[in-house]
């Protein structure tokens, strides 16, 4: 089993509320903004496993067929991402 990063020891651990708070400080998202944009379970793992992704040390080409292949697995944080950075333009 591959080792959790940081950011999902985080959430493993972390109420919703703490979950806002803790991953705040990883983005320019305010813990509420994350709350609101999250507010299940469901959706940050979601937000996770686009987190993994970004984060990774792989170059940008692996990390955009890794996007491609789990596209499925983090489309939903991808979109209410991309909504939120379009309604503050």
């Amino acid at each position: 089993m591959p080792k959790k990063s940081n950011v999902g020891i985080l959430a493993s651990a972390a109420t919703k509320e703490e979950f806002g708070d803790k991953l705040s400080s990883y983005t320019s998202l305010t813990s509420k903004e994350l709350e609101d944009l999250f507010p299940v379970k469901s959706d940050r793992e979601e937000l996770l496993e686009l987190i993994k992704i970004v984060n990774s040390s792989a170059d940008e080409n692996a990390k955009k067929a890794e996007l491609v292949g789990k596209i499925g697995k983090v489309s939903g944080a991808v979109l209410k991402i991309g909504k939120k950075f379009v309604s503050g333009l």
